[in-house]
Parts: structure tokens; C-alpha cells; sequence
């Protein structure tokens, strides 16, 4: 059973950056299709990025397009997300998730991840 476990989380100013890395152990994470999510008080929690199990394919949400980059590391067991030129609402906590590469592509499901990390806390400042 995978273990995911995210860090790079913290306090940043508007405009600046973060990346997050989000680290597996008990399995082989090039196995898995990886997304991002973040979840603000309050509000649901929602899709920010997605990349294949083999990295060729990436996926980011709209509002991110641009701005965050997800990518994967498989010889460090390893998934990452850049994020540059944060703004105030990107304030919340990020989780990385993963499933099987056999599962479905839509990246965008919550409810389609079989495992989840704690979460980071994203806050940035006006």
C-alpha cells in the first residue's frame, strides 16, 4: 500500500513561490497516475494538477494553467508541484493523491484516488 506524504508548504508573499513535493513509500509511485488538490475553509476540495504514470501527460486546472507545473521524479519515488506567482486565493491545503495506472484518466475526480497524503498548508500573503 502506497504512502504519500507532501512537504514545501508555508508562508510566502504574493508573487512569490513554493514547490511542493509529495514522496511515496510502500510502493513504486511510477506506477500510479498522481494528482494535486487543494482544499480552502470552507470550500470543497478541488483539482489542481495531474500527470500520467509514465510524466508524458500533464493536466492542470484552468485557474492554474500558467502559473503551477506538475512534474515527477520516479528514481526519487517522488511528484512535484511548482507553483509560481501565488496570490492570495491560493491560500489552502494541498494534498497529492494517487491510483492505480489502470484506473481512470480523469484526473479531476476526487473521488477516484485510492490514496491520499495529510496535506500541506499553502499560505500567501497579500
Amino acid at each position: 500500500q502506497v504512502q504519500l506524504v507532501e512537504s514545501g508548504g508555508g508562508l510566502v508573499q504574493a508573487g512569490g513561490s513554493l514547490r511542493l513535493s509529495c514522496a511515496a513509500s510502500g510502493g513504486t509511485l511510477s506506477m500510479y497516475r498522481m494528482g494535486w488538490f487543494r482544499q480552502a475553509p470552507g470550500k470543497e476540495r478541488e483539482f489542481v494538477a495531474g500527470i500520467s504514470w509514465r510524466g508524458s501527460r500533464l493536466y492542470h486546472a484552468g485557474s492554474m494553467e500558467g502559473r503551477f507545473t506538475v512534474s515527477r521524479d520516479s528514481a526519487r519515488n517522488t511528484a512535484y508541484l511548482q507553483m509560481n506567482s501565488l496570490k492570495p486565493e491560493d491560500t489552502a491545503v494541498y494534498y497529492c493523491a494517487a491510483k492505480y495506472m489502470g484506473d481512470s484518466r480523469d484526473y479531476q475526480n476526487v473521488k477516484g484516488y485510492q490514496y491520499w497524503g495529510p496535506g500541506t498548508q499553502v499560505t500567501v500573503s497579500s
